[in-house]
């Protein structure tokens, strides 16, 4: 009986297939390190990028998961919805009014001369699902002029992209 405990787990693990770019180890990742973040006093807006990653990893997951497409956009519908519904209820609570002086030329009120207002959980949160979203693409023109995929790619460039990212949002806000 003993046996038979021990080696299901191990049959599991070789009959998994490789990674995908968006696989539940990149989703695991981005929510770790929006935690971490949230731990550790960072900004909102780095916050957000990391929940916006994890938002859009976890729907780009969850489409891939659905083998038979129901209508039009299915991938992108869900992924969508993933979103919202990971964003917007977390938006309460961690949304941050930010401002962006802007003083070129001109008097005060020119398209020159304003201060933008931004939610910095919303902008973080939408530019952390977009390198979700590039990863993939950066990762398939790195592969072709390597000539070869290394391991862990997919999973190493977009967590070195959303902490490079990161980095320097902590640093300007």
């Amino acid at each position: 009986m003993k046996k038979q405990f021990f080696l299901f787990p191990l049959l599991f693990l070789f009959s998994i297939n490789l990674a995908k770019a968006h696989c539940p180890l990149c989703t695991v990742g981005a929510a770790v390190a929006a935690g971490g973040a949230a731990y550790l006093g960072v900004d909102s807006i780095v916050i957000g990028l990391f929940i916006g990653a994890f938002a859009v990893s976890m729907g780009w997951w969850i489409s891939r998961l659905i083998k038979k497409k129901i209508m039009p956009f299915q991938k992108t519908a869900i992924i969508l919805l993933s979103f919202i519904t990971t964003v917007i209820p977390l938006k309460p609570l961690l949304s941050e009014i930010k401002s962006i002086p802007i003083y070129w030329v001109g008097s005060y009120g020119s398209l020159f001369n304003r201060t933008y207002i931004f939610d910095a959980f919303l902008f973080g949160s939408i530019i952390g699902g977009f390198i979700v979203c590039i990863t993939p693409w950066i990762s398939k023109k790195i592969s072709e002029r390597r000539g070869k995929m290394m391991p862990y790619q997919g999973i190493i460039l977009t967590l070195s992209l959303l902490m490079l990212i990161g980095i320097i949002m902590q640093v300007l806000s």
